[in-house]
């Protein structure tokens, strides 16, 4: 059957006004309307302009197209055009992001956004192939196997990424440093996120990393704490937080883990132009360290819910925050479900630190600025440096023992080599991972000024 332009633009008119009928709907019946509306006229010349593109498209395009994928099409333009962060998600998608709010999806462990037409990575996921075989936040993905990004929306670019476990796929990513591309092969594996895990690196001194930020990372993270307390003789002198490459994830888990070490205040508040958009957090109070001290590492890759934490922290001068500036997302999405099984993820508001700070475009800035740097273990002299005790007829100490102080033990050699293995943890962490060197060092200054004090 043909239309004439002017029967094809009040279908057309007709189809848009569907679509909007019914996503309002969607969204109306979860929100109050918005405070301020814009010109509700409709804009009969631009959809004038559709109508006839999607018109010529149908009678000239190579191929028939079905006007359900034009219209889909369309809509992921209208979307994707607001900015990196909205997009329309087929059931599939939809799906595959409600999973990994879980903990468990498959594909690569990428984080990843659109930069300049290429896939730019966020930040890799902790114990997954991407992080495993080497991808690095900031990476701009050019190449899936042998098809170039440029051109690619974003989520047909995710798509081509995930694949069956045990699949490989070959990235070429651009690196700044680099002077040409890199290539990775990469297996696909069923992602398995643990976003909380940790270790004690002193005794009283413990290390908890944040991978992301899932349903339930809030509660993990009490519940690890309280095992490093138990490791520690119920007593945890200090504590660093690696917020390092975290993307986010959940705002209530963010919420959820800054109020673990406050007791009052504000944590973050989110406005928009939906009344519901308007919201405070606030801390309960309760501190899960007893006000000891915190040391926060961030980089580039601390995005979103990591960067709600730190700026929340540091705001209330809960904690010292080292590390490189994060990466600048101050935006909430919200999902609205749709009635086919798909859904829209819309920016509907921006959030702000306890003192009005946007992070959004800014990002946080660390009270310690510490660049990752490795570093390696210099050659030993060829001989000690001479001391006081090595010279001849030097004087005795003269240091009385205190009444009642035990004996110096006999096996004072195997003393020594326990002082010596107990240096031997913050020696390898220097060479492995400095910046959590320095954040050891300053938590054990920390801790020491506070004894003091005490």
């Amino acid at each position: 059957m043909k239309f004439n332009n002017r029967n094809f633009l009040i279908l057309t008119l007709g189809l848009v006004m569907g679509i909007s009928i019914s996503v309002g709907h969607s969204v109306l019946a979860e929100r109050d309307k918005p405070t301020t509306t814009a010109n509700s006229s409709l804009p009969l010349d631009e959809l004038r302009a559709f109508a006839e593109v999607m018109n010529k498209i149908k009678s000239d395009y190579v191929e028939p197209v079905e006007d359900k994928v034009l219209l889909q099409n369309a809509i992921r333009g209208m979307l994707s055009g607001l900015d990196p962060h909205s997009a329309y998600l087929d059931a599939e998608s939809f799906k595959d992001l409600q999973v990994s709010t879980t903990g468990e999806f498959g594909g690569l462990g990428i984080e990843v956004g659109m930069e300049d037409g290429f896939v730019k990575v966020i930040s890799p996921i902790d114990d997954t192939p991407a992080q495993q075989a080497g991808i690095h936040a900031g990476d701009l993905i050019i190449r899936l196997d042998d098809t170039p990004v440029k051109g690619l929306a974003l989520g047909e670019a995710v798509n081509r990424m995930r694949g069956k476990p045990g699949s490989e796929i070959i990235l070429t990513v651009v690196r700044e440093g680099e002077e040409k591309p890199l290539k990775f092969t990469l297996k696909r594996a069923v992602i398995k996120v643990n976003s909380v895990k940790g270790r004690t690196l002193e005794p009283g001194l413990g290390y908890v990393r944040i991978s992301q930020f899932q349903s339930n990372t809030g509660e993990n993270l009490t519940n690890f704490i309280t095992k490093l307390k138990q490791e520690n003789g119920d007593k945890l002198k200090g504590l660093v937080l690696d917020l390092r490459n975290n993307p986010g994830g959940v705002l209530n888990a963010s919420v959820d883990v800054a109020d673990a070490f406050l007791e009052k205040g504000l944590v973050v508040y989110t406005d928009g132009r939906l009344r519901d958009s308007h919201q405070k957090f606030n801390a309960k109070p309760v501190d899960v360290l007893k006000g000891a001290p915190l040391i926060v590492l961030i980089n580039g890759g601390s995005a979103s819910a990591s960067e709600i934490v730190a700026g929340a922290l540091q705001d209330h001068k809960r904690a010292i925050l080292m590390g490189s500036k994060s990466f600048g997302k101050g935006s909430v999405q919200t999902v609205v479900p749709m009635d086919d099984g798909a859904a829209l993820k819309i920016t509907t508001a921006r959030y702000y630190t306890p003192s009005g700070r946007s992070i959004q475009a800014e990002g946080i800035t660390p009270d310690i600025l510490l660049e990752n740097v490795k570093v390696s273990p210099v050659d030993k002299p060829v001989m000690d440096a001479l001391k006081e005790a090595d010279l001849s007829g030097h004087l005795q100490n003269g240091t009385k023992p205190a009444e009642g102080a035990a004996k110096k033990p006999a096996d004072a050699k195997s003393a020594t080599t326990k002082d010596k293995d107990a240096k031997k943890e913050p020696e390898k962490l220097a060479n492995t991972d400095y910046q959590l060197y320095e954040a050891l060092n300053l938590l054990k200054g920390l801790v020491i000024m506070r004894e003091k004090e005490l």
